[in-house]
């Protein structure tokens, strides 16, 4: 496959079949595959011969780790600020178009998906998950924040599930993302393909995902859903940590591990991702994302953004020096600001 071309975009069959193609950048998008993608759905919207959307990622270890971060902040950093506007506004519409989109979209999804790859997969009505399966919005590590939908994904999370994965970035496998909903079905690795040709050949997609369905195993996280609901149902990213470490001193290892885990993230991030669940769960799609915009257009101003890319994906070191460095010290009026209104600038679905 020609890894040239970003994103391949091409009628097989009855089906659109997108093939998300940077294999060795884990197939992360950037602004020439969302274009593009936008692009190839609105047109296959209008193809009567297009009866479905097949999207999948090149390679074995990722469908799509997320957008192009590291080229985002170089852009911020040296003040180009409206082509990295550009790259989340248009990804959010994006994301919205796949919210709406008028015929079944199913993600293949068999290996990393996080950040920008949730966003062009978990909105579409089927998620397949393959046993290399592997899910996380871990951006509350890098001082970013839940974005692509997270806002109104996330509250529609069993319980206190989507606080959880909002705030501590955890990983979830195959199993557990069945059991949270983030995946409608299981398959095994190998029949893929063949699920894919069944799907391109114009099988009634229901019949074909049942055809080749797989038991995913049992859900690890289920153990744990008492003690996430009930620490993470506090009101406070302070009163979680709270409840965590009492939780841990009664002997759970599961709070004490998620608690550590929480104090090496961000601050701010979290504080954020906190207001965008808590806040989500009275929101619409579309007012979701719009939320999600103002947002992103204001993490530029602060100084997380910049220090978890760099410790986390430049230097690798993963010792950030977040600002502020607690929970305690978080002002409420820097998260109520980027959670204000942008007029002219909001988002407009399209």
């Amino acid at each position: 496959m020609d890894e040239s071309v970003e994103v391949l975009c091409e009628k097989q069959g009855e089906a659109g079949l997108i093939t998300l193609n940077r294999p060795k950048a884990l197939n992360a998008l950037t602004l020439t595959m969302v274009r593009e993608m936008r692009r190839a759905l609105d047109s296959w919207a209008q193809d009567p011969a297009v009866t479905r959307i097949v999207v999948q990622g090149a390679g074995e270890k990722a469908f799509c780790a997320g957008g192009d971060i590291r080229q985002l902040t170089d852009d911020l950093k040296a003040g180009r600020r409206e082509p990295a506007l550009a790259f989340w506004r248009e990804e959010y519409q994006l994301n919205i178009a796949i919210k709406r989109y008028p015929k079944p979209y199913i993600s293949l999804i068999d290996g990393i998906v996080m950040g920008g790859g949730v966003g062009v997969s978990l909105h579409g009505a089927y998620r397949v998950a393959g046993e290399r399966y592997l899910f996380a919005m871990p951006e509350v590590g890098i001082g970013f924040f839940p974005d692509v939908g997270a806002t109104y994904a996330l509250p529609r999370l069993p319980g206190e599930t989507g606080m959880y994965l909002a705030l501590t970035g955890d990983r979830v496998k195959r199993a557990d993302a069945v059991m949270l909903g983030l995946a409608t079905h299981s398959v095994a690795s190998e029949s893929i393909p063949a699920l894919r040709d069944a799907l391109m050949a114009g099988e009634p997609v229901d019949a074909a995902l049942a055809r080749f369905a797989a038991d995913p195993g049992p859900a690890l996280l289920e153990a744990e859903r008492e003690a996430i609901d009930a620490c993470f149902s506090a009101d406070g990213v302070a009163a979680i940590l709270a409840r965590l470490d009492e939780a841990a001193a009664g002997g759970s290892e599961f709070a004490a591990k998620t608690a550590a885990g929480m104090r090496a993230k961000s601050p701010t991030s979290m504080s954020l991702a906190f207001e965008q669940v808590r806040r989500g769960v009275a929101m619409d799609f579309e007012e979701a994302m719009r939320t999600e915009f103002r947002i992103v257009s204001r993490i530029g101003e602060g100084h997380d953004f910049y220090e978890g890319v760099r410790a986390v994906l430049i230097d690798k070191d993963n010792r950030p020096q977040w600002r502020p460095a607690s929970i305690e010290a978080i002002d409420p009026a820097v998260i109520e600001h980027h959670f204000a209104s942008l007029g002219p600038q909001d988002l407009e679905a399209i």
